[in-house]
């Protein structure tokens, strides 16, 4: 496992500020030719995306491959979801829809090992397909292992500060869109934006990282100063579809009026 890998979560945590994208294409092609780019991290979206087991397994692989750090957006917070993850070898994991102190509790007990926790078995990618010692698998995996809950939802608004700060849970994503679909409002409206606000002051308090999304990379500077670092901007569809309009436009400027 490459440095990146490794220092991921502590560089989260320490609130250095981290770039990151979606995956919505499940390739592990596409995520070989992302490593590239020199991103901190690259989310895989399972919750919108169709992710298999075997697709996030294979992605991961090219991942890892490259030194990446991973995360998956996982369907859904059942401990087969997210341990089927952590076993492919993601760096960590994005729960969607949470909204309360003990559904974050379950979800930062799962995916570490211990007594009803992530189950062990030394043949997985994470644990070098039996190649490493049960200690040494363990110790970094609990060090090493990212966890992150998603913040989308009005019934998680009163309690977003119990929920960034149940231990485990490394830090808490801003969904900006689903909350701006649940007050009815465009996502710029002042209530929406102020709701935002309050939950990174939230995950300040509790001392946990922040993350969002967004579409414009020039909301960055007024978020990284209420405290968020993370920031997973566009995705690979995002990425192709701009490139090829901007192919097809500058064609066409150029006289060339075939469509």
């Amino acid at each position: 496992m490459g440095e990146h890998i490794q220092n991921f979560r502590a560089r989260l945590t320490n609130g250095a500020p981290l770039i990151g994208t979606f995956v919505k294409t499940p390739s592990p092609v596409v995520c070989e030719v992302l490593a590239q780019a020199l991103l901190d991290v690259v989310c895989l979206d399972a919750e919108h995306a169709p992710f298999g087991r075997m697709e996030i397994d294979s992605c991961i692989a090219a991942l890892r491959a490259a030194d990446q750090p991973s995360l998956v957006r996982v369907c859904s917070d059942t401990a087969a979801e997210i341990r089927s993850a952590l076993d492919s070898g993601a760096t960590g994991i994005l729960a969607p829809h949470v909204t309360s102190v003990s559904q974050a509790r379950a979800i930062a007990h799962t995916a570490r090992f211990g007594e009803g926790g992530r189950g062990y078995s030394g043949s997985t990618r994470a644990a070098g397909f039996g190649t490493r010692s049960l200690r040494d698998h363990i110790d970094d995996s609990n060090a090493q292992t990212t966890v992150i809950v998603q913040i989308e939802d009005l019934a998680a608004l009163d309690s977003v500060a119990a929920i960034a700060a149940v231990e485990g849970i490394d830090g808490v994503f801003i969904g900006r869109m689903d909350l701006a679909v649940a007050m009815g409002k465009d996502p710029l409206d002042p209530e929406v934006i102020d709701a935002v606000a309050a939950i990174c002051a939230a995950g300040r308090k509790a001392g946990v990282a922040i993350g969002m999304f967004f579409t414009s990379i020039s909301e960055v500077p007024r978020w990284r100063a209420a405290g968020a670092n993370l920031f997973l901007l566009g995705s690979d569809q995002g990425f192709v579809l701009s490139g090829a309009r901007q192919l097809a436009a500058a064609f066409r400027e150029d006289g060339n009026n075939s469509r």
